[in-house]
């Protein structure tokens, strides 16, 4: 069936990566701790590795910048993440909906001159394991902590985009001790729905809509999530028709269909005044994704910016001109520069 205006415009009200366009209908491996670095096929734990399932070669073949490591967590999930820099403050990158660890690497690149960076990919992800894992805010929030724990990190500022915001400030109404800041970047949980548009969201975001998201329509979610798309994003449309490749496309696709259900079913927003970190608050002012601009047509950008700013106490807003939705990679230089001035 062909993809109506009107459910475009209903999945774009999630405001996340890969997904405006996407519809064309309406147990753990390991139970040990320890981290390994995937350039090597060594582990650092002490452990027997023979049990553990043959990595998926689509998923780890992408190229990622920077070297990968994995931590199993209590759960025995294993989490792939990067870990560069050195500095007094820890910063841990949360990806959007359908994302990876690479949508930060404009980040990384310049943060990591001045503080820890670490980037991870969410279980269902990138490079983390995708069987048996359960895609959920509250859930992903806990890995997050799960891997702070791991890697002995007392503290650390939670930078989340869209749907990792939203993975973020649940992080930080868990745990607030453990979050010294918090980042967000065009997140999701401002903008709220009644339960029939939660209902049409998840009926419409499935595992199958996802894989049969055709290339055409690949290269289309992608550019609405930029204001004008950089030529150098190419290789995440690549890695995203790589991606459909894959043995583990179909547990890819579950754990995207999870991610929505789970946003609009575990909402922050009656939650938001609760929060106890200072928060940085970063809009694009071309964001073409929130709000909704079907169901919520009266609303705008900054109207959503400033609600956000106003339900979090101690918070500040910045809003970046020429910016899209993915404004940490279109305007990566305006973006440090407000997380640099912001952790002064």
């Amino acid at each position: 069936m062909k993809v109506s205006s009107k459910t475009k415009l209903i999945l774009a009200s999630l405001g996340l990566l890969y997904l405006q366009t996407a519809c064309q209908s309406a147990q753990p491996a390991a139970t040990s701790t320890g981290i390994d670095k995937t350039t090597n096929t060594a582990t650092a734990s002490t452990e027997a590795t023979a049990a553990t399932p043959a990595a998926d070669p689509v998923f780890e073949g992408l190229s990622y910048r920077y070297a990968v490591k994995k931590a199993t967590l209590p759960n025995g999930t294993k989490v792939a993440y990067t870990d560069e820099g050195k500095g007094s403050e820890t910063l841990i990158f949360i990806h959007g909906l359908g994302s990876y660890l690479p949508a930060w690497d404009k980040n990384v690149a310049e943060l990591s001159q001045h503080y820890r960076c670490i980037a991870i990919d969410l279980p269902g992800y990138g490079k983390s394991d995708k069987t048996g894992i359960t895609a959920g805010m509250a859930t992903y929030a806990d890995d997050v902590l799960a891997l702070m724990d791991t890697l002995k990190i007392k503290q650390a500022t939670l930078v989340g985009h869209s749907m990792g915001g939203q993975i973020a400030i649940t992080a930080a109404l868990k745990q607030p001790q453990r979050i010294k800041h918090l980042i967000l970047a065009a997140p999701a949980g401002i903008e709220t729905f009644t339960e029939q548009q939660k209902q049409l969201f998840k009926m419409t975001v499935t595992p199958e809509s996802v894989q049969k998201t055709t290339p055409e329509q690949v290269v289309a979610n992608f550019k609405v999530n930029f204001h004008q798309m950089p030529a150098d994003a190419q290789y995440m449309i690549d890695d995203r028709l790589k991606m459909s490749q894959s043995a583990e496309f179909g547990a890819y696709s579950k754990a995207v269909a999870g991610s929505v259900a789970a946003m609009v079913d575990e909402p922050v927003y009656e939650q938001l005044q609760q929060v106890q970190v200072p928060t940085l608050i970063i809009f694009g002012a071309q964001d073409a994704l929130i709000p909704n601009r079907y169901l919520n047509p009266n609303l705008t950008t900054q109207a959503v910016a400033e609600t956000a700013r106003d339900r979090i106490p101690n918070s500040q807003l910045v809003v970046l001109p020429e910016a899209g939705h993915f404004l940490q990679y279109e305007q990566a230089g305006a973006f440090n520069k407000a997380i640099r001035d912001f952790l002064k």
